[in-house]
């Protein structure tokens, strides 16, 4: 289907809102698949870059230089890059209100509207949470932690008061998933780097009963075996009941003297979604196998803030993983493109094709394909996995060259201290605070999404 011979149709204007996975792959297929000049691609975003998240644990762990994992998203052509964050929208005046960087709110105007603003990490009403825990999905949280660990472990080598000592060098991570665990072995390994004859002791907290449960029940036996031989207390069915600046007290009223606290207890739906009126289900939004809402069919979701229906698993919804929202932003760019008269409508549909988890060293688990590895094969793939899904062959370079440096050179850690404890902290790092108390009045009602286009 093409336009009308004879006819200049008006540039419309597509806002993505967000550089995630999801985004940023819809924007650069969007911009691919509309000829130039059809419409404006417009990618608001707080960053001038998309972030490769997988690789958080590398570069907290010291394996990988920040920047090797930042994609500039002025390498996508044909789109304009607005920074700031959105924080509100009216669906039906066909509108956005961005909070830009310099604290300017104004509203940008849209003809088609992407919602993919991912997930920030979920918290729980536990005193002493959000004051005192430190989250694992930005860039600022990976340096900080970093750091942290390197600082903390060097006070610890250093001070006479025994008490003192044994907070510094103890570490309490919540979360048994994929970040929690590769965070723990990377840090492990970072802590022991740093100080040699320091014993460290660290703790790796969730109340589901394994670790890395999407692995099934061989393969998370395999990644528990390895954190123990690291050195690494996994405490399955705790959690924390109360934080403090420092200790912490578990769920079975044990009393853990630390003074750093790490929170990867999952993840909740951007609270921007929470705002739109839309029909949600589990805090994401509704769509149709299309990626688009139901009630605003020039309104597509994709990513963790999406709860997109898996044709793979009828009745079910796609996980919030990075392998579902790079698959779903093309396929939101291609409908998109479709409803301007270019190509056809398609659904979204992908079986999922395994995880991997790095646990530093040669230490990995993976299932690609239904196949259960571990060791240094499953430390191939993972490898391999991450270099293949970085967006730019520069990033691959330099994230290649990082390893190989790293697996032959004896490296010092040493800690910057370049991020402050307040840009560190859990709300300001994932910019919580930027949007306006939701009205008291009753929710939008969750409901399943349906297949149907």
């Amino acid at each position: 289907m093409r336009p009308v011979p004879g006819k200049t149709p008006r540039v419309k204007r597509v806002v993505v809102v967000g550089g995630g996975f999801g985004g940023f792959h819809c924007a650069r297929s969007l911009s691919r698949m509309v000829p130039r000049g059809t419409a404006e691609v417009v990618v608001v975003n707080p960053t001038d870059f998309h972030l490769y998240t997988p690789l958080l644990p590398h570069v907290a762990g010291g394996l990988v230089h920040a920047p090797d994992i930042a994609v500039a998203l002025s390498r996508l052509r044909g789109v304009v890059l607005c920074r700031g964050n959105a924080v509100d929208a009216d669906l039906d005046a066909h509108t956005i209100t961005v909070l830009s960087t310099s604290g300017e709110r104004f509203e940008l105007p849209w003809d088609r509207l992407v919602l993919a603003p991912g997930s920030v990490t979920r918290v729980f009403d536990i005193p002493g949470l959000q004051a005192h825990a430190h989250g694992f999905k930005t860039l600022t949280e990976a340096l900080y932690l970093h750091d942290r660990v390197i600082a903390n472990v060097e006070r610890a080598r250093v001070t006479a008061d025994l008490a003192e000592r044994e907070a510094l060098s103890t570490f309490v991570v919540v979360g048994a998933g994929l970040a929690g665990a590769e965070f723990v072995a990377m840090a492990k390994r970072l802590a022991t780097a740093a100080a040699p004859r320091l014993r460290t002791r660290w703790l790796l907290l969730d109340m589901a009963p394994a670790v890395l449960p999407q692995l099934g029940e061989a393969l998370s036996a395999k990644a528990t075996d390895a954190l123990r031989r690291l050195g690494v207390e996994v405490r399955l069915g705790t959690s924390i009941r109360e934080a403090r600046p420092d200790s912490v007290t578990l769920t079975d009223g044990t009393v853990v003297p630390c003074r750093l606290l790490v929170w990867t207890a999952g993840v909740s739906a951007s609270p921007l979604v929470q705002r739109l009126g839309l029909p949600l289900d589990r805090g994401r939004v509704v769509v149709r196998a299309d990626l688009s809402v139901r009630e605003h069919p020039h309104v597509y979701a994709v990513g963790d803030a999406a709860a997109v229906p898996d044709l793979t698993r009828p009745g079910g919804v796609c996980a919030q993983t990075a392998q579902h929202a790079q698959r779903q932003g093309p396929v939101a760019a291609r409908n998109i493109a479709a409803s301007f008269g270019y190509g056809e409508l398609t659904y979204y549909r992908h079986r999922d094709l395994g995880m991997v988890a790095d646990l530093g060293g040669l230490s990995a688990v993976a299932d690609p394909m239904g196949l259960r590895l571990t060791g240094p094969p499953a430390k191939l793939v993972t490898s391999g996995y991450h270099l293949l899904a970085l967006e730019s062959t520069g990033n691959r370079l330099r994230v290649g060259t990082d390893w190989l440096l790293h697996a032959l050179l004896r490296t010092v850690p040493i800690s910057t201290g370049l991020v402050s404890d307040a840009s560190a902290a859990l709300v300001a790092a994932e910019q919580l605070s930027i949007y306006p108390p939701l009205p008291q009045e009753a929710s939008t009602p969750s409901r399943q999404p349906s297949p149907v286009a």
